[in-house]
This record gives structure tokens, sequence and C-alpha cells, in this order.
């Protein structure tokens, strides 16, 4: 099992960025999508997720700037990031829930700065 992130990078305050994340190889039974991000001397935190029932949970700090969505017959999930600002950056992680396991991918950094 692969999950691939993309969409990271250097972006201005204020502005857009959307991540994606694709997984690859067999996951039975997925159940929930979701982002979690982690910044220099902080601990990992959700970011946000969605559920298989079609639930969508969000960070305080998020919350009405970032948009979770997925795709499950190409077993994708996005985040678009509105109105960017600094204390955004960090280093955003895909998480797959499953029935059996959790998947987690590499990592891609998005840095908001002018």
């Amino acid at each position: 099992v692969q999950l691939v992130e993309s969409g990271g990078g250097l972006v201005q305050p204020g502005g857009s960025l959307r991540l994606s994340c694709a997984a690859s190889g067999s996951i039975f039974g997925i159940k929930t999508m979701g982002w979690y991000r982690q910044a220099p001397g902080k601990e990992r935190e959700l970011v946000a997720k969605a559920t298989s029932g079609g639930s969508r949970n969000y960070a305080d700090s998020v919350k009405g700037r970032f948009t979770i969505s997925r795709d499950n017959a190409k077993n994708t999930v996005y985040l678009l990031m509105n109105s960017l600002k600094p204390e955004d950056t960090a280093v955003y992680y895909c998480k797959v829930e499953g029935l059996y396991s959790d998947y987690w991918g590499k990592g891609t950094l998005v840095t908001v700065s002018s």
C-alpha cells in the first residue's frame, strides 16, 4: 500500500493550495481518509477527515478556510486550502484508515510566507 501526496509548496499569505493523496495497493474497507499536519517543534494534529458515511470534521483553526473531499472510485482524498496563514506552515500528511490497518503518506511541505 502506498499513499502519494502532492500539491504542497510555497504560497503567500491569503493564497490557496490544493493537496491530493492517492492510495494505491490493496486497502480493504477504507473508512476514513484525512489530513494531518506537523509544524516544527509541534505535535502532529488533525486538520480534516472525511468518513465513508459522508461526515466531515475540521480542526477549529481551519474551519471555513479548508475543504476536504474524497473520490472513492480513485481512492483519493483532497484538501483545498484557502486564505492560508503563516501558521498553516507545516508538513501535511495523508492518513487512510482501513478496516484492519491505517496507512500514512510521507508528507508534503506547505510553506506560507511572503
